[in-house]
């Protein structure tokens, strides 16, 4: 297992999809998986250190664990099997040590909250990490890069808009 560090969560300009990046932090490796909306946005407040009025679902299931005498100790993503990564969320109590099945977005929602460990199996990252050279390091994080012909769309509705009746009322 590696250690990873969560390196940021981006958008996919393309889909409603996130993205978390995972960096192993003494090597130039990265490890991007696709997660939903809601799990990116419960990792990047705690990564931004933002409070929220009310406890987020990661918030609720946290104060559960540790409620019931729980510690996280660590996460680990530890397979992938068709474009799907599996990882266990590793809790221990006074007497037992459990490990919990779970996707990766909500068990790395969960560590950046206690500040635990994230492992990647070495497997996993041989198969779907990326190593980016210098020369062109934003190229190869990129997810989804935007065609000409996806944006044409777009582009078409921009040119027929009638921007002389801006800001008026209807």
């Amino acid at each position: 297992m590696i250690e990873m560090i969560v390196d940021s969560v981006r958008v996919n300009l393309v889909n409603p999809n996130r993205v978390v990046v995972l960096k192993e932090p003494d090597r130039n490796r990265y490890l991007a998986i696709m997660i939903g909306g809601s799990e990116a946005d419960s990792i990047a407040i705690r990564l931004q250190e933002r409070e929220t009025l009310r406890p987020l679902t990661h918030d609720l299931l946290l104060n559960a664990i540790e409620t019931l005498g729980g510690t996280i100790e660590q996460i680990t993503v530890y397979k992938l099997i068709d474009q799907v990564y599996y990882a266990k969320i590793v809790i221990v109590t006074q007497d037992n040590k459990f490990e919990i099945d779970s996707r990766p977005s909500d068990s790395i929602a969960l560590a950046v909250r206690v500040g635990a460990p994230i492992f990647v199996a070495e497997e996993v990252l041989e198969a779907a990490g990326i190593e980016p050279r210098e020369d062109n390091f934003d190229e190869e994080l990129e997810v989804d890069a935007i065609t000409e012909d996806e944006i044409k769309p777009f582009a078409d509705f921009i040119k027929g808009l009638d921007l002389d009746d801006l800001g008026r009322a209807q």
